[in-house]
C-alpha cells in the first residue's frame, strides 16, 4: 500500500515487491490505467489508477485496500478503515470498524470492479501498456485470477502471508 498520499506514478517499474506485474491503458486513451501485479507467493495487488487499490493475501483474501482515500485494512476477518486526520504539525490515523452492512457494500463495489475490469479486457477496451517480467504471460495470469473473485473473503490479518 502506498504510503504517500501522492499519485503512484510509475507501479510498472517500482512496484518491485510485485515479481509478476502488467499496466493496462484504455484504448480510446481515455480513463483510468490499471496495475494488476502478483507476489512470489501468489498474493495479488489492483490498482485503479491512483484510487483504489485492493491487496489481498496468497488464498485470494482481501487483506487491505485503499479506497476514497481511507486506508482499509483486515483484522481478524472484519475491515477497518483508518482515516488521516492533520492537526497541527502531525497526522494521526482515526481507526473505524466498518459495520457489517458497508463492509458487505464494500466488498460487492470491489467485486464488480474487478468482473467490469475483466470485461473490458475481454473486450479489448484495455491493452496492456508494458508488464515485468517481459517473457511472462501475465496478461493470461490477471485475466484468470480476476475471473475466481466472485467472493472474497477478507483475511484474518493485513500481513501478506
Amino acid at each position: 500500500m502506498a504510503r504517500q498520499e501522492s499519485d503512484r506514478e510509475d507501479l510498472l517499474r517500482e512496484a518491485t515487491a510485485l515479481v509478476e506485474r502488467i499496466e493496462f491503458a484504455p484504448v480510446a486513451d481515455e480513463g483510468e490505467h490499471v496495475v494488476v501485479g502478483f507476489r512470489r507467493d501468489g498474493a495479488a495487488s489492483i490498482y485503479f489508477g491512483a484510487d483504489p487499490a485492493y491487496h489481498f493475501n496468497a488464498a485470494g483474501e482481501l487483506r487491505r485496500a485503499y479506497c476514497d482515500g481511507l486506508l482499509i485494512k483486515a483484522e481478524q476477518g472484519r475491515l477497518v478503515s483508518l482515516e488521516r486526520v492533520r492537526q497541527g504539525g502531525e497526522v494521526q490515523l482515526l481507526r473505524r470498524e466498518m459495520p457489517a452492512e458497508a463492509e458487505q457494500t464494500f466488498l460487492a463495489q470491489m467485486i464488480e470492479r474487478m468482473r467490469m475490469l475483466v470485461l473490458q479486457l475481454r473486450e479489448q477496451q484495455l491493452i496492456s501498456a508494458g508488464q515485468v517480467p517481459a517473457d511472462a504471460d501475465v496478461f493470461g495470469r490477471a485475466i484468470a485470477w480476476l475471473s475466481n473473485c466472485n467472493n472474497v473473503a477478507v483475511a484474518a490479518s493485513p500481513r501478506v502471508g
